[in-house]
């Protein structure tokens, strides 16, 4: 049976479009009918950019143009003419050295503001969708257990730089300076906040977050041992979210979205018994950490459901499985 095609819809730009969660979402909305502007550093770069083009839609609706978020104006042509812009580009350091946060800090916030000085460009522009993260809200000294953790708070700058997490931080300035940067200029903004993504990659190189995903079917602790209890969420359903707050006209602020809250080691011991033959460590213990949740009922207003923790799992097993990781 020949498969229906989409209705075709507008024209949207993805930026870092070879990346992780951006490869998904350009994947989703080429299946939803757009047209495609997906920004990366050199187009020609085959190995980055060919599992882009072997997706459903892209040869007739997608675009890449190279852009770099340290070069002022390199993204005027791909967001011009373009309804809807998804900022997902962002540096990430695994590194917790001081010159690390140079690296990841300055080129998130001043690549954001290059991004949403292009949009202010654009008078074809509806509204820009940024993507941030859960780490903006839940690095905090005044978590309360029996208080979810929702949209209106913020992490602590100074957590971030007392333990030098540079990856929260610059998510945290780089969201702030984009919601000054669009009050200012009357620019339509809504942020995704993202739980730990899992899920499968549709890049052939993983990158951090699925290479970590990696270590626990090879008996890999070190990412975790310290991590304490963490939110997880289908990689998927991050796209779909994308896709619906730009589409719901009522979307407004920040949505949370996080599918499942679990311990290291409880997280262990389900993936143990999920898949036995994988040398999952079982080392963890429960750290002696505040417990928090978050509350996604922003999102699910909307009428979103995420993913199962089984599905999410199961998925990306198969992924790796099939790029040979496994």
């Amino acid at each position: 049976m020949e498969q229906e095609k989409p209705q075709i819809k507008g024209k949207v730009c993805v930026t870092g479009a070879s990346g992780y969660l951006a490869s998904w979402l350009v994947k989703r909305l080429l299946l939803s009918g757009y047209f495609v502007t997906g920004t990366v550093r050199d187009p020609g770069d085959k190995k980055k950019v060919e599992h882009l083009w072997r997706l459903d839609g892209a040869k007739e609706r997608l675009k890449l143009v190279k852009a770099d978020l340290t070069e002022d104006g390199s993204f005027d042509e791909a967001v011009r003419g373009c309804e809807g812009v998804f900022h997902t580009a962002s540096p990430v350091s695994g590194s917790r050295e001081q010159d690390a946060k140079a690296k990841i800090l300055e080129p998130a916030i001043k690549g954001t503001l290059n991004v949403l000085r292009s949009c202010k460009k654009n008078p074809s522009l509806r509204r820009v969708v940024l993507t941030s993260s859960s780490s903006a809200v839940r690095v905090r000294e005044d978590i309360d257990p029996n208080v979810p953790l929702d949209e209106s708070v913020w992490s602590s700058t100074e957590l971030c730089e007392q333990f030098q997490v540079w990856y929260a931080l610059s998510k945290i300035e780089a969201e702030k300076a984009a919601w000054n940067f669009c009050k200012e200029n009357h620019i339509d903004l809504v942020t995704i906040l993202p739980a730990f993504i899992i899920g499968p990659s549709l890049p052939p190189n993983l990158c951090s977050t699925a290479s970590d995903i990696l270590g626990w079917f090879k008996g890999e602790t070190s990412k975790f041992e310290n991590s304490g209890s963490l939110g997880y969420v289908h990689i998927d359903d991050i796209a779909l979210c994308h896709i619906l707050v730009f589409e719901h006209q009522e979307a407004q602020g920040r949505y949370l979205c996080c599918s499942t809250f679990t311990e290291p080691y409880e997280l262990a011991s389900f993936l143990a018994s999920q898949y036995p033959s994988y040398p999952i460590s079982k080392g963890f213990t429960k750290l002696d950490r505040p417990d928090y949740t978050y509350n996604t009922s922003k999102i699910e207003s909307l009428g979103f459901k995420f993913k199962p923790l089984e599905e999410m799992f199961d998925d990306t097993v198969k992924s790796l499985i099939m790029q040979g990781h496994l």
